[in-house]
């Protein structure tokens, strides 16, 4: 397998949407950021790749299916590790950053498929959903913005 350079922009771009997301979560001091979003985005975009010139361009569908069932499956297991309990028990903290993996982790597939519209589209609304997203939460309900994947998060933290 040899690297072509339509191969090499789906991982490029993969980098740049998954980093753009990070980058958000950088910002608001999550768990996860620009470096490990922009890593998953690369992974799930470099395993389409990857089945695309296992069959050199003509994928089958079964074989690529399989790929992304697993691409997603896996995710899950690095967004659980995000997710913390507080000490209550009835709090949880980080599910928008472990939504933001998962979310990452579907465009690096688009990426992967050369679906640039669609990626840069979806990466778009990803942002926009965790900055309106936060705004919302701020206004409506008066998160300090700390923590603001959980609205009951705050209250007995400092």
């Amino acid at each position: 397998m040899d690297l072509d350079l339509d191969s090499f922009l789906r991982m490029v771009a993969a980098v740049t949407c998954g980093g753009a997301i990070g980058l958000n979560r950088d910002i608001y001091g999550k768990p996860t950021g620009i470096r490990a979003h922009a890593l998953v985005s690369l992974g799930a975009a470099l395993l389409v790749v990857a089945v695309d010139h296992a069959y050199a361009g003509s994928t089958h569908p079964d074989a690529m299916s399989r790929v992304i069932q697993g691409v997603i499956a896996g995710i899950g297991f690095l967004g659980a590790g995000v997710i913390v309990r507080g000490a209550t028990g009835m709090q949880v903290y980080h599910l928008t950053t472990a939504a933001s993996l998962w979310v990452t982790t579907g465009v690096g597939i688009l990426c992967g498929l050369g679906a640039w519209k669609l990626a840069a589209a979806a990466t778009i609304l990803s942002l926009a959903v965790l900055v309106a997203g936060l705004y919302l939460d701020r206004r409506l309900f008066g998160l300090s913005g700390r923590n603001d994947d959980d609205r009951d998060q705050n209250r007995d933290q400092p």
